[in-house]
């Protein structure tokens, strides 16, 4: 995916105001990872994926707005099956789409991974390098144990690591208040002796404010941070808002969004997923 540099012009309510070319960037990743995602559920409940079937629709927002900045040289550490991080990171599609659908055990454990991120950390820190580690975990599939070996390490090194945890939790789960959900919590609370953030994983433009910051704390050698995204759902909605219909609606109160706008982004990325998997079957 081609990256666009961020142009920023004052400041509002203490961040960096983004711009419209960024937010339009954030939207045509987050309906590509949509529609990347449908495809792929498509192939394995007709068996012809392998793996576990992780599910990330949904969490468009939150993998997005954490990643879409992140450089060629940044590593990162993704869920088992998971491959719309990869792809936001530059993944080929028809590597991504091999890679699924050939190998069965095509990710390693969680424990594996996080143990692979926290020694790339170390090795850019010695290095003084400037690169970071991403990892993205979810609370209710990923192993606690080893988030928190891995948190503990990063903590207790100093490394240039962001740990993102994508929650999501049930109806019955009392949600923010609508007046406060999208903003950001101070930072009251550490996690391992690093800074925590609570962001609404709904909020594509609240994620990538906070991640944008936590970046630049890693790379300036400040240590880790823990973004916690949380989301909210029944059956398979969201009760705080499917995170791309709120961006849609966001983009619509600053004149940027169309329906044409939709269909152009959804039309071209469509046939280069065809593309992808065409040359997969035919491999």
């Amino acid at each position: 995916m081609t990256k666009s540099k961020e142009k920023t012009s004052g400041t509002q309510n203490g961040f960096s105001l983004i711009s419209n070319e960024k937010l339009l960037a954030l939207y045509s990743a987050m309906l590509k990872c949509r529609m990347l995602q449908e495809r792929a559920h498509a192939l394995f409940k007709h068996s012809k994926f392998n793996g576990n079937g992780y599910a990330a629709a949904g969490q468009e927002a939150a993998t997005v707005g954490v990643a879409i900045d992140l450089l060629p040289e940044d590593t990162v550490c993704a869920i088992p099956g998971d491959i719309i991080p990869l792809f936001i990171k530059g993944s080929p599609l028809k590597k991504l789409i091999a890679h699924r659908g050939d190998t069965i055990n095509a990710f390693p454990d969680i424990a594996v991974q996080l143990k692979a991120a926290t020694d790339a950390a170390l090795a850019n820190k010695t290095r003084e390098n400037k690169r970071i580690v991403v990892a993205l975990c979810n609370r209710e599939c990923t192993g606690l144990s080893a988030w928190q070996g891995a948190m503990e390490f990063a903590g207790d090194n100093a490394l240039p690591m962001l740990f993102v945890s994508r929650n999501t939790f049930s109806a019955e789960t009392p949600a923010p208040d609508p007046q406060t959900k999208a903003r950001r919590i101070p930072l009251k609370k550490k996690a391992c002796g690093f800074p925590a953030i609570n962001v609404d994983g709904n909020d594509a433009v609240a994620v990538y404010r906070v991640a944008c910051e936590a970046i630049a704390h890693a790379r300036k050698g400040d240590g880790p941070t823990l973004i916690e995204c949380q989301s909210w759902m029944a059956g398979d909605g969201m009760v705080n808002g499917d995170p791309l219909l709120n961006m849609e609606q966001y983009l619509m109160r600053k004149s940027l969004f169309s329906e044409k706008l939709k269909r152009q982004v959804a039309d071209g990325f469509r046939k280069k997923l065809d593309v992808a998997c065409q040359a997969w079957t035919n491999s």
